[in-house]
């Protein structure tokens, strides 16, 4: 069962909110509160105190310049001690820095509006917060509790040829009866109490999430550096790619190609009709087999073409090998062909081509296929249309799924438009810029 906020609790009903867990962590929070509170307290005030005798000096310099991120570990904590009171995250505002090292990390924190209030916030909760959370659990548990002992308490005080106690210093008990009547009187005050205190309690952990939360720039912020980090781990993967393709040409090829040319030339050396020559021919063809999936692993790894003259180029190919006929509509014939892009959106696209080409041979039964391609505004649009079946399935394991995932990366999209009876249409639509002549462009 899904955890609710103390709140959420309280709205529900008392029955709900006493047989739940929220007034055990709606006092868990509060007493939490005030015990973090008083370390919190003693190292600002030590810390200004001791940075300002010694900035006569200039020792306490930093010391006190140090006190402006005194609210980040605070900060932290909080953020997780309202799972207690809330269980809905309360992220981070922080973002990560651009370089390694401790001046690029203090630098931005400096630049960080959230660092301030965070700051803010510390500050607070030494000298308001913590001792407002005192109060309130005192009087929450202690009154209420005193109560409850009375019995025990006017036991230990003889009983009542002892005189009688006063609990809590209010009233004179001298009879078990009457400690009785108190003790009960304590347990439905202690019951009447945990509903203020968990109202306390969710507007205490509304105001830690109103300075400690992300606002809705820093969040902007956050999910932008998110989508260049995201993409500068894609072209990391295709750079990765391209040096598998790249020792896969240049070593295991060549060796093959020289194993081949050797069983070649021994062929032609040994006697015809010989067990030795039947040996080396079946040899030899083995070779050239693994020679020919070779090959065809390096150019699903990343095609030359691609790399060499572009997406258009690359379609046709991809289209030329296609046991469906394709008719390709790059711009080429109406004189807007499409321009370099950035190589993790070309890769994207001539892989999103290839498995929709591979879905349409594999399951739609289509007799025809047209792709079309263009570059406009900033975006790159294609699609790929077939007059098959259709009813095609993401979520059936197509491979669309991962093509999506791949688009998302590049803040692309995939839409699938497939009704039982056809057409399937896969549209791709990703913004990019064009690649300047000097070289790769950074995907936007």
């Amino acid at each position: 069962m899904r955890r609710e906020s103390v709140w959420a609790d309280l709205r529900g009903g008392g029955r709900r909110y006493l047989w739940g867990t929220a007034p055990w962590r709606a006092a868990a929070y509060v007493v939490g509160g005030a015990l973090t509170g008083v370390p919190v307290l003693v190292t600002l005030t030590a810390s200004l105190a001791v940075g300002t005798v010694l900035s006569v000096t200039l020792v306490g310099l930093p010391l006190l310049a140090a006190l402006a991120f005194a609210g980040l570990p605070v900060a932290a904590l909080e953020r997780r001690r309202l799972r207690l009171v809330d269980p809905a995250p309360a992220p981070t505002p922080h973002r990560a820095p651009d370089t390694p090292g401790l001046t690029a990390w203090l630098r931005l924190r400096a630049r960080e509006q959230a660092t301030w209030r965070e700051l803010a916030y510390a500050v607070l909760m030494a000298f308001v917060l913590w001792p407002l959370d005192l109060v309130v659990a005192a009087c929450t548990f202690a009154l209420p509790l005193l109560l409850a002992g009375a019995p025990a308490h006017l036991a230990l005080a003889g009983g009542p040829a002892g005189g009688g106690v006063r609990p809590a210093k209010l009233w004179l008990v001298e009879s078990y009866p009457a400690a009785c009547g108190t003790a009960a009187l304590g347990l439905v005050l202690l019951v009447a109490l945990l509903y203020p205190l968990g109202a306390y309690a969710a507007a205490r952990a509304a105001l830690a999430r109103l300075l400690l939360a992300p606002r809705e720039a820093e969040t902007h912020a956050l999910l932008a550096e998110v989508t260049r980090s995201r993409a500068r781990l894609v072209t990391a993967f295709e750079a990765e790619r391209r040096r598998v393709e790249r020792d896969l040409h240049d070593g295991a090829q060549q060796r093959l190609v020289a194993l081949s040319m050797t069983l070649g030339l021994a062929r032609l050396d040994a006697e015809p009709d010989s067990p030795l020559a039947a040996a080396l021919a079946t040899a030899h063809g083995e070779a050239d087999a693994v020679l020919a999936e070779l090959r065809e692993l390096i150019r699903g790894i990343h095609p030359q073409v691609l790399a060499d003259y572009g997406l258009p180029a690359a379609i046709e190919d991809a289209a030329d090998r296609s046991p469906v006929p394709v008719d390709v509509d790059t711009g080429t014939d109406t004189g807007t062909p499409l321009p370099r892009l950035p190589e993790p959106v070309e890769s994207a696209a001539y892989f999103a081509v290839r498995e929709a080409l591979t879905n349409v041979a594999r399951h739609s039964g289509a007799t025809r296929v047209a792709v079309h391609a263009r570059h406009a505004r900033g975006i790159l649009g294609l699609t790929v249309r077939d007059d098959g079946s259709g009813g095609a399935d993401p979520a059936r394991g197509s491979g669309l799924t991962g093509l999506a995932d791949r688009l998302a990366v590049l803040d692309g999209t995939l839409t699938v438009t497939s009704p039982p009876g056809g057409p399937t249409v896969l549209t791709l639509e990703i913004p990019c810029t064009p690649r300047p002549p000097s070289g790769p462009a950074p995907v936007e």
